[in-house]
């Protein structure tokens, strides 16, 4: 509104200067008109009033003095209104400046009223946080407190608990010294009586060691040249594809043969075992490693049907009169391979019947 009012203002200085200036124009223009007409009226009287005219004359000449002196003036009047039209402007351009910084003065003490707000908004809310800090630190305190005395109750039930049960686990101790010493003595007899049964299980290794190397002799004139039978230590070897055909755990014919063979030799060679020594024959099954192919019938791998071979082979030999209680059948699939090997004469070696004459 300030800008708009000095403008309006500063406006109205030339239209003021034009309209002096016309109006000491007009003015001369009625003065010649004046003194014009006033000539002309006198030329009539010319003769009467030569006198006068030489006044009107000189008056002229002061009046023209007059105007020159006037115009002179309106000059001056003129740049003296143009100096105080910069000087208004040059006042004028200040007072917008100023204006210009009073609005920034104005924009600058809001916003910091409005940090000044936002700022006291803090601290209410500051002073409000560390108010419910302090309740929450007294609550704690408070708790803690309430804590402190209940695990101290606690502790104090506990100390008199352990103090019972020392009391408690010392009358054990008391006690387990006493069986201790019982348990020494028994321990004594114990060991006497499990040297005694080692001393007479390596007996009766030995012993029945004395009859492995002639069992494995008899078995293998037996069998003679119609299987293919391999010692390896403590056991013997015969090949399940002498025994069963292929994929199958049912004994074939020419295995019955051999089986019968085997079951002649065992039952003689029972009679030959003195009786205090406890022995078996280990019958285990072992299978290549082929996977089992989908929808076999009766088993579904090769454990089981490593089992199954194991358990027909002393099935085969309990018909032909060996005891089924020093036969034992045991599985191991495709675990124990004596070859390592994909191929066919590997695999062939793999698929197996192992005895081993041994104690319980």
């Amino acid at each position: 509104m300030l800008n708009v009012r000095f403008r309006e203002r500063t406006n109205a200085w030339p239209g003021f200067v034009d309209l002096f200036s016309n109006l000491v124009i007009i003015l001369i223009f009625l003065m010649i008109v004046f003194l014009f007409l006033w000539k002309i009226t006198s030329v009539s009287s010319k003769k009467a009033e030569d006198t006068k005219f030489a006044e009107l004359q000189q008056i002229q000449q002061e009046q023209a003095e007059k105007i020159v002196q006037m115009a002179a003036d309106n000059e001056q009047a003129e740049q003296l209104l143009v100096a105080a039209r910069d000087v208004l402007e040059i006042q004028e351009n200040e007072i917008a400046n100023q204006q210009i910084q009073s609005e920034n003065y104005e924009q600058q003490i809001a916003v910091l009223n409005e940090e000044q707000v936002k700022l006291a908004n803090e601290i209410a809310e500051l002073t409000s946080r560390l108010r419910k800090a302090d309740e929450e630190k007294e609550a704690l305190a408070k708790i803690e407190q309430e804590q402190t005395n209940e695990i101290l109750n606690q502790a104090s039930s506990e100390i008199s608990s352990l103090q019972a049960n020392i009391e408690e686990l010392q009358q054990q101790l008391k006690q387990a010294e006493e069986r201790a010493k019982q348990q020494d003595i028994e321990y004594v007899e114990m060991s006497n009586r499990l040297n005694k049964a080692l001393a007479d299980k390596v007996a009766e290794l030995n012993s029945l060691s004395e009859y492995q190397s002639e069992f494995y002799k008899q078995v293998k004139n037996a069998l003679g040249d119609r299987t293919v039978i391999q010692q390896d230590g403590d056991r013997f070897i015969i090949s399940s594809d002498i025994l069963f055909p292929s994929g199958s755990y049912k004994v074939s014919k020419n295995g019955k043969s051999q089986l019968k063979a085997l079951a002649n030799v065992i039952t003689d060679f029972e009679d030959k075992i003195p009786s205090d020594i406890d022995w078996i024959i280990r019958v285990d099954g072992h299978t290549d490693n082929k996977a089992v192919l989908p929808g076999t019938h009766g088993y579904r791998n090769n454990m089981q049907l490593s089992l199954l071979r194991a358990t027909a082979v002393i099935d085969e030999l309990v018909k032909n009169g060996v005891s089924k209680r020093r036969l034992v059948p045991t599985g191991f699939g495709e675990l124990h391979p004596v070859v390592l090997g994909n191929d066919k004469e590997s695999l062939q070696k793999n698929r197996r019947i192992e005895l081993q004459l041994t104690n319980k």
